[in-house]
């Protein structure tokens, strides 16, 4: 019993981690946008972005992974990286489709 409150605790803390939404580059329907779609889907994935900036910060969860079970604190920061990364990709997608139909974003 003694062994599994600490296995359990472990658990929870990794599960507990930062896990931002990361959005797929390209989606079914990207090519056949209108421009005011394109532009939505624009300020949809910088909203993905943002949200994933934010949980990079001083949040609580981040705090108690620090102090608790730091290599939590790792995930976190590699799954924020990635969702980051997927936004960007996303953008520059949008960008580059908007840029064919003579589209402002």
């Amino acid at each position: 019993m003694k062994k599994v409150i600490p296995i359990m605790l472990s658990a929870a803390i990794v599960t507990a981690c930062a896990n931002p939404e990361e959005i797929d580059e390209r989606q079914i329907g990207d090519e056949k946008m209108s421009c005011s779609e394109l532009k939505d889907a624009y300020y949809e994935a910088d909203r993905f972005e943002k949200e994933a900036k934010d949980e990079r910060g001083m949040t609580g969860t981040n705090v108690a992974a620090g102090l608790l079970f730091w290599p939590a604190l790792l995930v976190t920061y590699s799954n924020v990286g990635e969702a980051i990364d997927a936004a960007k990709d996303r953008k520059e997608r949008l960008v580059r489709l908007a840029d064919k139909k003579n589209c402002d974003i």
